[in-house]
């Protein structure tokens, strides 16, 4: 065989890689389209995967997952163990649902038991199209480079209008100042976002102040909803949330 076609088969090798690999990421779509379906109105919640149930962060976690739960959001987490299991853990106590998005990953990630509503990925940006798509705010408690990553995608879909602004709320000033801070002093000051950019975030302390934000905000959401299609169910939901809180 001679160079040239050599070239041929190789080029060969990688086209049918690309398509096969393009079919996969199809089927991961479908299979998360079909069984998130139902799944609403939810909050997403994302955080450190190594944050043990010692820790103060997954203390909050599971009972703003609890409180949100009570209240009858469903409540999503990529998972994992950490802030995800508490999450799912307090979502699964209090009876409302308990999605994992989970995401096949050399080390950390290994599903939690407290999920009821389960699908593995792996495609990232797969699962990350799920973890907004069915979400009405983000709840996101310290983290590593995986938090950061969907904390800056919401808001920049948000900043650029590809979505409807809805709540982005970072748990736990101790972590967050410093980053708030950068982008006050230092990103707005060099012109690379505006200063209303940094409202787009809110901040919360304690699990009663995730479920005050969260709790205003529906109120938007509901009008939104009613003008795009007034027969939405989730309308009917969020506003008996609303009713019973």
């Amino acid at each position: 065989m001679n160079n040239e076609q050599l070239k041929i088969i190789e080029e060969l090798k990688i086209k049918q890689g690309d398509t096969w690999r393009v079919l996969k990421i199809m089927s991961e779509f479908v299979e998360g389209f079909d069984t998130l379906s139902g799944v609403g109105p939810a909050i997403t919640f994302f955080g450190s995967s190594r944050l043990t149930p010692d820790s103060e962060f997954y203390k909050h976690a599971y009972r703003t997952a609890f409180l949100l739960g009570k209240m009858g959001f469903h409540i999503i987490t990529g998972g994992g163990p950490g802030i995800m299991e508490a999450a799912n853990r307090g979502a699964y106590d209090a009876g409302t649902l308990s999605v994992g998005l989970n995401i096949e990953i050399p080390t950390e990630q290994r599903p939690n038991k407290y999920q009821n509503l389960s699908l593995k990925f792996e495609y990232f940006f797969v699962r990350k199209v799920m973890l907004l798509k069915y979400s009405m705010a983000y709840v996101i408690f310290p983290g590593g480079f995986g938090t950061f990553d969907e904390l800056f995608e919401a808001l920049t879909l948000i900043q650029t209008g590809k979505i409807y602004k809805f709540p982005i709320i970072l748990y736990g000033s101790i972590f967050w100042q410093r980053l708030m801070e950068y982008m006050e002093d230092t990103m707005v000051n060099f012109g690379v976002i505006d200063k209303k950019d940094t409202n787009l975030i809110s901040h919360a302390n304690t699990p009663e102040e995730v479920v005050r934000i969260i709790k205003n905000e529906m109120g938007k959401r509901i009008e939104l909803l009613k003008r795009e299609d007034p027969l939405n169910p989730l309308v009917e939901k969020l506003q008996r949330i609303i009713e019973n809180a």
